[in-house]
């Protein structure tokens, strides 16, 4: 056994996550003109951004061309040993390439320097030190430098290995927003499993059509408004003018307000009792997005127009069921 106790662990680990919290903090104040040179010379290419980095900074550069790759930057990965054994077949003189190395000297990743040169590819690096081979070598050099590692041996890469995420999570970020990057595009790239789930389906997948859409004419008194709810099960019912157009809603707010203001239900027709202006939807909207149209507005359900005519009505739980969530 280690001797160590419980509350020993813990304070190890809340150290760990307050340096890099600061480390990070810290890479904030370095974003400037090079971040934006860094952008600019990534959307000027016409191949792929090529990611490099040995031993940790390889497993960081491996997430960064993932997240690139996934956010609108066609990019890979390419191991820095195995570009001198052939793989540096892999790079074009159309593509960039970012490459990762904390001390900015590792030699794998040197020895590329006069290929990437003789290609004439953009090299952008991430690096802890400004004066670095690497870093003198780049277009573009970003500082991801930490004054200490949160190893307390200050050896193992820790709080460096989270700033170069990071700054590569700020590039591929900067990218998205300066593409006009949108949720299909993103779901094209994302077509399996619950996040595909989310992406693809649109409201017509899910929404409730024809006889299951609970609907009444704005004469019909509250009690026929009420038969109708039951027997739709959504807690409430649309509202329609004889060509379908949408007049208002009527939900179970609407009935606790309408029983406060002790209403005859037997005469009190639902034009009286209605909400109008609601929030509503259209079939092709992504059914994740309105889930955010729910939760922003506090609601339960949205009626799904065509042409101004009532054609569905999709409701929180069948976002539920068909796991959007």
């Amino acid at each position: 056994m280690s001797g160590h106790s419980a509350s020993s662990y813990a304070a190890s680990a809340q150290r760990t996550i307050r340096m890099e919290s600061q480390a990070v903090a810290a890479l904030e104040q370095r974003i400037g003109e090079d971040f934006a040179r860094a952008c600019e010379c990534l959307l000027g290419i016409t191949g792929r951004v090529i990611v490099t980095g040995m031993g940790k900074s390889g497993h960081i550069a491996c997430k960064i061309a993932a997240t690139l790759a996934s956010t609108g930057t066609p990019a890979f990965f390419v191991h820095p040993g195995e570009a001198s054994h052939g793989d540096m077949g892999m790079i074009t003189a159309s593509d960039a390439v970012i490459a990762l190395s904390n001390s900015g000297a590792v030699p794998e990743v040197i020895t590329l320097l006069p290929l990437l040169k003789r290609l004439g590819v953009p090299l952008i690096s991430m690096t802890g030190n400004d004066q670095s081979m690497l870093a003198k070598a780049s277009e573009v050099h970003l500082n991801t430098g930490v004054e200490t590692e949160a190893c307390p041996l200050d050896l193992a890469p820790t709080s460096s290995t989270t700033t170069a995420l990071v700054m590569g999570d700020a590039l591929a970020i900067a990218l998205l927003e300066a593409r006009g990057f949108t949720a299909d595009d993103f779901a094209f790239s994302h077509p399996g499993g619950t996040l595909g789930r989310k992406l693809l389906l649109k409201v017509a997948d899910v929404m409730r059509s024809g006889d299951a859409v609970p609907m009444v004419s704005p004469s019909a008194t509250l009690s026929e408004a009420l038969l109708e709810i039951s027997n739709k099960g959504l807690g409430m019912t649309t509202i329609s003018s004889g060509n379908g157009v949408l007049a208002g809603i009527f939900t179970d707010g609407d009935l606790r307000r309408a029983l406060d203001a002790r209403v005859d239900i037997n005469t009190t027709p639902m034009e009286q009792l209605m909400t109008t202006g609601v929030k509503t939807a259209d079939r092709e909207m992504l059914a994740a997005e309105t889930m955010r149209i729910m939760e922003e507005n506090e609601i339960s359900s949205l009626v799904v127009l065509e042409d101004e005519k009532i054609t569905g009505v999709l409701h929180l739980k069948d976002l539920l069921h068909a796991g959007i969530a």
